[in-house]
């Protein structure tokens, strides 16, 4: 559990928490503006790949956790679970990219509101975590959405499935990793890093890469880097000290910001689709409300053991 810190440190973790959870709200408009220029989604991926590299290595070596690499580098058993997860944070990152450019990013954003109900129901179903009722209502009310979209849609709406499983399968990896976020985030972005090279290569040599086809292409694309890598780092750093019930009102952040971007650049917003993100809404309130409600009861009971 995420500890809080005492005075002015508790107040810069939850403003590092803020900042990170802005960033990722905003991430959109920069791939946006890469895919004006021409830049497809795989380009951007493997770009957003390859530039994480550096920017992940100044910020493990600012960390002084250069050792821990080498010792997850050393470890098979380690690295099969860092392969495992970089190609669900790669699929992650492929389908949010191309659905933010492709006017999907309602469906986006959908995808990263039920996410942390999603994580509520696999605890239960892998690791036999208990849902108390407020849990099992959360759950209720976003799958009330999903399937109230799936209608609106005529569809299933893959992108926010997609977009949920992966993420949260992702987060289920990782926990079986002793590495932090920004040790693990290297090694994964090493583990793609060749076929990355090798795409980029490809185009670069066959004339249809922007890499080199201007200033600007160029510094997006190098951006696509520490755009990801900082973040993580900012939501590592503050997830270790404010409450888990402050970073389960802040993850929310992120998706709002995503959606008013959204309708702000005109995707469809009907009342069927309105009327189903109102449940996915009230599953998000009820989900902060039941990790204040844990949270609160984890305080009492240590205040009242240290009686």
């Amino acid at each position: 559990m995420a500890s809080s810190a005492p005075g002015g440190d508790s107040r810069l973790a939850l403003g590092a928490g803020v900042l990170c959870y802005f960033i990722w709200g905003f991430v959109p408009l920069a791939f946006q503006a890469i895919h004006a220029l021409g830049v497809g989604p795989w380009e951007t991926l493997s770009e957003r790949i390859i530039w994480s590299i550096p920017t992940a290595a100044v910020l493990v070596a600012v960390a002084r956790q250069g050792r821990q690499v080498l010792a997850v580098l050393r470890n098979p058993k380690v690295l099969a679970w860092l392969g495992l997860s970089s190609l669900l944070i790669a699929a992650n990152w492929g389908v949010y990219i191309s659905a933010v450019t492709t006017g999907r990013l309602l469906e986006a954003s959908l995808g990263y509101y039920i996410n942390p109900l999603v994580n509520m129901a696999a605890g239960a179903l892998l690791f036999r975590e208990r849902i108390d009722r407020i849990g099992m209502a959360a759950i209720a009310l976003a799958l009330a959405g999903v399937a109230i979209q799936t209608l609106a849609l005529g569809q299933l709406p893959l992108t926010s499935i997609i977009l949920a499983l992966s993420f949260g399968g992702y987060g289920i990896v990782r926990k079986q990793v002793a590495a932090d976020a920004q040790t693990g985030l290297l090694v994964e972005c090493l583990l793609l890093g060749l076929p990355s090279l090798a795409y980029i290569a490809w185009i670069e040599t066959h004339g249809t890469g922007h890499f080199t086809a201007g200033p600007t292409a160029t510094l997006w694309l190098i951006a696509a880097g520490p755009i990801t890598a900082i973040p993580l780092a900012l939501f590592s750093w503050a997830a270790r000290r404010i409450p888990l019930s402050a970073m389960g009102f802040l993850q929310f952040l992120a998706p709002t910001i995503a959606f008013a971007i959204g309708v702000g650049e005109g995707e469809a917003f009907t009342p069927a689709r309105a009327l189903s993100f109102v449940f996915i809404w009230l599953g998000a309130a009820t989900f902060i409300y039941g990790a204040w409600r844990r949270s609160r009861q984890v305080e009492v009971r240590l205040a009242e053991a240290a009686e």
